[in-house]
């Protein structure tokens, strides 16, 4: 799929690309930190039809269902025949602990034994976070390891 980031001097970006039923649908990211979801019209594409205007925490929970469960489906396929391992994604909750807290500072694999292999913040994947990769709220974690170790990820993150 072709995105095509368009800079709109003075309110921020748009990200868009073309979908099979001949309109775009996008994103515009103003410099404020605000969203819109924008379609255009059938008979002209760069024409907007329809605009929705999301706060971050609506972008990011949009984001989550879209972006997570495919990156998450793809994780358990990749995983399915290696016995024991499993993938689940866990939520930065904002104002939680770790909200504006650097990976390294959860300890997740020494405590747990599961690992980190992705977040998802606003529909973009960061693959193989660094340990000085900064949670968010509204990020979505997503973590690969054994039942037990998911478990204890679980409480780590979402009780952390």
């Amino acid at each position: 799929m072709n995105v095509e980031v368009t800079p709109l001097p003075g309110i921020g970006t748009r990200q868009d690309f073309m979908i099979r039923a001949g309109r775009r649908i996008g994103v515009i990211t103003h410099r404020d930190g605000k969203f819109e979801l924008i379609v255009s019209h059938l008979d002209d594409p760069d024409d907007c039809a329809a605009s929705i205007a999301l706060t971050p925490a609506e972008a990011s929970t949009l984001a989550g269902l879209l972006g997570s469960p495919q990156l998450v489906a793809h994780l358990q396929e990749q995983h399915r025949e290696v016995a024991g391992i499993s993938t689940k994604q866990f939520p930065v909750v904002p104002g939680s602990r770790f909200d504006g807290s650097p990976l390294a500072e959860t300890e997740l694999r020494t405590r747990t034994g599961a690992s980190i292999v992705a977040v998802v913040r606003r529909g973009s994947v960061h693959p193989s976070p660094r340990p000085d990769f900064v949670f968010e709220g509204g990020d979505l974690v997503v973590v690969v390891g054994t039942v037990d170790g998911l478990g204890a990820a679980a409480e780590l993150l979402g009780g952390g």
